[in-house]
């Protein structure tokens, strides 16, 4: 069983098959057989993990299993309490209402890279920073989170998965290397109880599921 942290770059996107304007994970991720565990839109930013294994991949992106997801959002505007008190309650979006989250304002981070192509500014209008913890991944959420209680984000950074936080991997954007399950967090118990095995580089396309082989079904 393998896990890949990645930092995915700015315009990249969250997919193996080639795309006819825009790199693609094949630009960064050379390990066989792994897939992304969820995704990143291509304007957003940061911690992306992949992996070869379909119980895993579906624990870190199905919003049933609560993985709390960590970004780093430049906003226009200086949120207010309202504002704040907003996203932390919930908002209505129109097609759902987000559950709740947990939100604050923070200083603009001093160890984040340049984004290439830079954000565009307004001279007129300030921008400032939050950290948003959601357990959910819809569609471009966050960006239609600030949106709507009146920050639109300019710039989107995903900086954590569970216990996993790009901080600490040091990883610079297109970088990315391979995290211990034991260190993730992330384990997954096997029938017997026992822990699930350290993971190896080699893949295999095949796995043992209760004494009978299956194959991962999965196509790049």
């Amino acid at each position: 069983m393998t896990l890949i942290a990645l930092n995915k770059p700015f315009g990249t996107m969250s997919q193996f098959s080639e795309h006819p304007t825009r790199p693609t994970l094949a630009s960064c991720v050379s390990v066989p057989g792994v897939y992304p565990a969820g995704r990143l839109d291509a304007d957003s930013e940061g911690l992306l993990l992949l992996t070869d294994d379909g119980v895993l991949q579906a624990r870190i992106a199905d919003p049933r299993h609560k993985l709390e997801k960590t970004y780093l959002a430049q906003v226009e505007g200086i949120p207010d309490a309202d504002a704040l008190a907003r996203l932390r309650a919930g908002v209505d979006l129109g097609d759902f209402v987000t559950r709740p989250a947990k939100v604050r304002a923070v200083e603009a981070p001093d160890w984040l890279w340049p984004r290439h192509p830079p954000v565009r500014f307004r001279a007129a209008i300030p921008t400032s920073w939050l950290e948003l913890k959601i357990r959910e991944g819809k569609n471009r959420q966050v960006r239609r989170m600030t949106a709507a209680v009146g920050l639109p984000t300019l710039r989107l950074i995903r900086v954590g998965i569970g216990a996993l936080d790009l901080r600490s991997l040091n990883l610079a954007p297109g970088e990315s290397c391979e995290v211990p399950l034991a260190e993730s967090g992330m384990a997954l118990a096997t029938s017997n109880g026992r822990a699930a095995p350290a993971p190896r580089i080699h893949v295999s396309k095949t796995r043992q599921a209760n004494g009978t082989k299956r194959r991962l079904r999965y196509k790049r």
